[in-house]
C-alpha cells in the first residue's frame, strides 16, 4: 500500500497554512488532478463530509471523505466511499521559529488492482506535486517571506 510522509518548515503562521488546507472547496483552483470538490454536509463547525473528484487523462474518480478539523493544528481526512479500499490523510501544523512545521501523511489502496498498479507507479511524483501545489498556493495567498 503506497504511503507518503513529509515534513517541511514553511515561512507562514500555522493559522495561514491550516486555513489554506481546510478550504477544500478551493482545491480545484490549484491542486493538480483535482477537478471538483463540494461539501455535502456540515456536522459541526469542525467536521464536514466532502466529495472530491480527481482526474488524469482517461481516468476520473470521485470519493467521499469525512474531514475533522482541529483549528490551526490538525486536519484528519477519513475515507467513506468511492474507489478506494483504504485512504487516510493527515496534516499537522506546529509553530517553529518564525514559521510552521507542516507534517503531511497519506496512505491509500484502490479496490481495482489495475488502477492501483497504474497509480502506484506515479504515486511519489503525484504526491510531490500536490505538496508543491499547496506551497505555491501559500506563496500566492500570503506572499514570499
Amino acid at each position: 500500500m503506497p504511503e507518503h510522509r513529509e515534513s517541511r518548515v514553511l515561512p507562514y503562521m500555522p493559522e495561514q497554512i491550516y486555513n489554506l488546507v481546510a478550504d477544500v472547496e478551493r482545491y480545484p483552483e490549484f491542486l493538480p488532478w483535482c477537478v471538483a470538490c463540494r461539501i455535502n454536509s456540515r456536522q459541526s463547525p469542525t467536521q464536514f463530509t466532502a466529495d472530491l473528484a480527481v482526474g488524469f487523462k482517461m481516468v476520473r474518480e470521485q470519493f467521499t471523505s469525512q474531514v475533522t478539523l482541529t483549528p490551526t493544528s490538525h486536519i484528519q481526512v477519513q475515507y467513506l466511499k468511492g474507489p478506494f479500499q483504504h485512504l487516510n490523510n493527515e496534516w499537522s501544523f506546529t509553530p517553529e521559529g518564525t514559521g510552521t512545521r507542516v507534517d503531511f501523511f497519506l496512505t491509500f489502496e484502490f479496490r481495482s488492482k489495475v488502477l492501483q498498479k497504474l497509480i502506484g507507479v506515479l504515486f511519489a511524483e503525484a504526491v510531490r506535486r500536490m505538496v508543491a501545489a499547496f506551497e505555491e498556493r501559500a506563496r500566492r495567498l500570503y506572499g514570499p517571506r
